[in-house]
């Protein structure tokens, strides 16, 4: 039988999120062949892991089980090693020992090393993304920074493709890289088969703008750029004058296009934004709190709990702990 045009060899790391595993997989289903057999002619894949029929759990409690191991391996024919991110940024960066082994032989065979949500925590601990760009999810884009300062990110990319390091925010965007990869070497018309089925109108562009970050669908090119800089920035000691002035609007004009949409000001709305991230965080974290309270940019860590408790009416203690 011919060799597939394309191999991809899946590493989903414990507590693994399923979005955006199945959505990868799924095109690759979709493309491999010209029926809906789901027949490896044209793209093939395995799950790879170190223990033959083991399995490894995603986040929400499904199993997925690895088809074979780094010895059992023809790597020549794979292009590429796709990781599928643990639940927490910091538990992917945690498990950059364990993996070292496969990316090391991954990069020795030439494949390209693909990230998938914070799967790049795993790849910078490891080392692998020196001198390279990534798509960081705008989520995990402050842990990210201050973890490793010196490796360049973006937060409005949905992917980025640097060489052989690719990296994906995540979610659903990672259809559209699945299709942007499955383009290089299966041409155009494969890589789009299958996506109605998938009920996906399109692919997006790696630099698409989504909607549902706002809370409105139209609020104008000034306050759109706001809020994107504010996520960018969210622990940064920025004045809301040189935010204003990156936009190109006075500090007076930005707090009107505030009030007008959000009836609040500029200042008001990036404070609750950091808030919500903070929250979500303790939530989703183990970092203490002078941690979460550098990644939003408030130093103090007791200025920080009254702010917040004046938020939320308990302090982060407590909110971690579930009494909110």
């Amino acid at each position: 039988m011919k060799r597939a045009d394309v191999g991809f060899l899946l590493l989903p790391l414990p507590g693994f999120a399923l979005l955006p595993f199945g959505g990868f997989l799924d095109k690759l289903r979709f493309s491999a062949d010209d029926e809906d057999l789901s027949q490896q002619r044209y793209c093939r894949w395995q799950v790879l892991g170190y223990e033959t029929g083991a399995s490894v759990a995603a986040s929400c409690g499904v199993e997925v089980k690895i088809q074979t191991t780094p010895e059992h391996l023809d790597w020549s024919a794979y292009q590429y090693l796709v990781i599928f991110g643990a639940r927490e940024a910091g538990a992917s960066a945690a498990l950059a020992t364990h993996y070292r082994a496969i990316l090391r032989q991954a990069n020795q065979h030439g494949l390209s090393l693909v990230s998938i949500d914070n799967a790049c925590f795993l790849l910078a601990q490891a080392g692998f993304l020196k001198n390279h760009r990534v798509a960081v999810h705008w989520r995990h884009a402050r842990e990210f920074a201050i973890l490793f300062p010196n490796i360049s990110m973006s937060t409005e990319q949905l992917y980025l493709l640097d060489g052989k390091r690719i990296s994906c925010a995540g979610g659903s965007a990672a259809i559209d890289l699945a299709t942007e990869l499955l383009s290089r070497h299966c041409g155009r018309e494969k890589a789009l088969k299958g996506l109605a089925d998938m009920l996906v109108d399109e692919t997006r562009e790696t630099s698409h703008r989504l909607k549902s970050l706002h809370s409105e669908p139209d609020i104008g090119r000034h306050l759109s750029r706001a809020l994107a800089l504010m996520r960018q920035f969210l622990g940064e000691p920025m004045r809301i004058e040189a935010l204003a002035a990156q936009v190109g609007v006075g500090r007076r004009q930005l707090d009107r296009l505030f009030m007008e949409h959000f009836d609040v000001t500029a200042r008001s709305y990036w404070q609750e934004m950091r808030l919500k991230h903070l929250a979500w965080r303790l939530r989703h974290s183990h970092h203490s709190l002078s941690r979460l309270a550098e990644e939003v940019g408030m130093t103090d860590v007791g200025y920080m709990s009254k702010v917040f408790k004046n938020h939320f009416g308990v302090t982060p203690k407590q909110y971690r702990g579930g009494l909110h």
